[in-house]
């Protein structure tokens, strides 16, 4: 994997793109530009191109960005979301506050709010405040995971569905009682219960390619028991987030991550103990999946 060099002509000029892989899987780190809302059209079409070759793309050096700007940017990619249910950061529309020192630490693998039909297609996560050790971000590819599935297992996969809910998180039975900061962060995060049936493989609106929709809001796959359940969702994440289908970034302080929300799951190293960590993330409305046999995901009825 070598850089790879870009030549746009934008507005202002020809601007070139210096793009270099950093895993096989997954992600890739851009340099050469620098992120705004006033960003060249043609640059930014180009940005797109590679967010759904690679997956995630990360560009160091944004330390000009605030919340507002970083709002301005998030717009380029479609509408942006708030959370359902956790409040915007303070004179913002739109934007989380990932926050350690307020329990959110995001350390189960997920895609971002798969717990609501039309869950968000980009998420844009930019670093402000940053340990000085650990406190990574992980992402998986469920585009490569899917395709790397042996035949009778894409089968089985294509016919399942799942119901994702916010009240749900198959990965905390295996983690001790959290801080106050954290059950507080829980208490308003389920506050209004969501969820939805899903389809398990969805078909990428922009590429096409069939990509694997679980994670740790999966409460149950439709028509299976709660513990034959729990059994086939920690093999399809156990394959999910293998190491060869990962990929890993340390933070610092002006990093921006943007990724596909719809072909990748992600979380964060929790191994930063008392450090504050603090990223701003933006998240971008999505489209409702659409199953291999046509399924379309709906708000799961009350049982």
């Amino acid at each position: 994997m070598s850089e790879t060099s870009i030549k746009t002509l934008g507005s202002s000029g020809l601007s070139e793109l210096q793009v270099r892989p950093i895993a096989g899987a997954l992600g890739a780190e851009v340099s050469g530009i620098r992120l705004s809302g006033d960003l060249d059209p043609q640059i930014f079409a180009e940005l797109k191109v590679l967010l759904h070759k690679h997956k995630v793309i990360f560009i160091r050096g944004q330390v000009h960005l605030n919340d507002q700007e970083q709002e301005k940017f998030a717009s380029l990619f479609g509408t942006p979301v708030p959370h359902p249910t956790v409040p915007s950061a303070d004179g913002t529309s739109a934007i989380l506050s990932i926050d350690s020192k307020r329990g959110n630490r995001a350390d189960s693998w997920h895609s971002d709010v798969t717990f609501v039909p039309n869950y968000p297609k980009v998420t844009i996560l930019r670093g402000v405040v940053v340990p000085p050790v650990g406190g990574d971000t992980v992402w998986a590819n469920t585009t490569l995971a899917y395709e790397t599935l042996p035949a009778p297992l894409k089968i089985f996969a294509d016919n399942l569905r799942a119901i994702h809910s916010n009240a749900y998180d198959y990965a905390v039975s295996h983690r001790v009682a959290s801080s106050p900061e954290a059950l507080e962060y829980r208490r308003v995060f389920t506050a209004t219960q969501f969820e939805t049936e899903h389809p398990v493989v969805r078909i990428h609106p922009v590429t096409g390619e069939r990509t694997l929709l679980l994670g740790h809001f999966v409460k149950k796959f439709v028509g299976l028991s709660q513990r034959d359940s729990r059994t086939i969702l920690e093999f399809f994440q156990d394959h999910i987030t293998n190491v060869d289908n990962t990929v890993r970034w340390q933070w610092k302080v002006g990093d921006v991550a943007i990724w596909d929300n719809q072909a990748t799951q992600h979380r964060a190293v929790n191994d930063f103990g008392d450090e504050p960590r603090l990223l701003r993330r933006s998240t971008i409305e999505g489209e409702v999946p659409v199953g291999v046999d046509g399924f379309v995901s709906t708000v799961a009825p009350a049982e």
